[in-house]
């Protein structure tokens, strides 16, 4: 860790197979509380299936993943949910049948007091106006941006202490990935935990505090995200400079 706060989540050599090919090689990583932290890395560095691990979908081979304190490695998924752990995942993967307002309720589906529910999907709003205004619009209609707003606004009526992103700007406009990160950054200022998984290094450094340099399924650099800027190696990678 680089500051004093107390780890939220750790990865500890998390290794990865899919039968007999390893897909992580000993991954390991903080976020603090409060803290935003990218994972970098090319299309088949790991970085999915590193969310994938994370959230429980795939159980690993070894290493730990340790969250509020407790040892998660293998538990289900839903008891993560639980206990503050959110994913928006690669291609948001909303409801398509479903209207924004239901797609918004189900992400809320752990929580029992309507209030909250309420409070939540007002902050939502908040965060992207323009899903107010389609509120009962199905979810199929909604443009490629709208939809990757939904997926987040969705994994936020978690009420997430962590919230993880898997390349959240795929596929979208410029202008609405600037608006996606917009929404990131005023989440990490409410103190929400963020890691994003990314190849947009651009965008995603510009709100994170720290980072890491995922390439074959391995950590190859860590730094703050002015450090990670300014090294040649992430310029010529995935900056798009010399």
């Amino acid at each position: 860790m680089t500051d004093n706060r107390q780890p939220l989540l750790t990865v500890d050599h998390l290794v990865v197979t899919y039968g007999h090919i390893q897909a992580l090689h000993g991954v390991s990583l903080q976020v603090a509380a409060g803290e935003a932290v990218a994972i970098l890395g090319a299309n088949g560095a790991g970085k999915s299936t590193l969310i994938r691990a994370l959230v429980g979908w795939v159980i690993p081979a070894a290493g730990r993943v340790v969250y509020a304190g407790r040892d998660i490695t293998h538990a289900p998924s839903w008891e993560r949910t639980r206990l503050g752990l959110a994913v928006v995942p690669e291609g948001g993967r909303v409801f398509r049948d479903l209207s924004v307002e239901e797609n918004l309720r189900l992400g809320a589906y752990l929580e029992t007091n309507p209030a909250r529910v309420a409070e939540r999907m007002d902050y939502v709003y908040r965060l992207f106006p323009v899903l107010k205004e389609r509120r009962r619009q199905i979810a199929r209609t909604l443009s490629g941006g709208e939809q990757q707003m939904l997926a987040i606004g969705r994994a936020v009526m978690r009420g997430p202490q962590l919230l993880l992103v898997d390349e959240v700007s795929m596929g979208l406009a410029p202008l609405l990935v600037d608006a996606v990160f917009d929404a990131l950054q005023q989440l990490k200022e409410e103190g929400v935990a963020l890691l994003i998984v990314e190849q947009n290094a651009y965008e995603t450094l510009r709100v994170v505090d720290r980072g890491y340099v995922l390439e074959n399924g391995r950590i190859v650099l860590a730094g703050t995200a002015s450090e990670l800027r300014e090294n040649p190696r992430v310029q010529m990678a995935y900056l798009g400079g010399g």
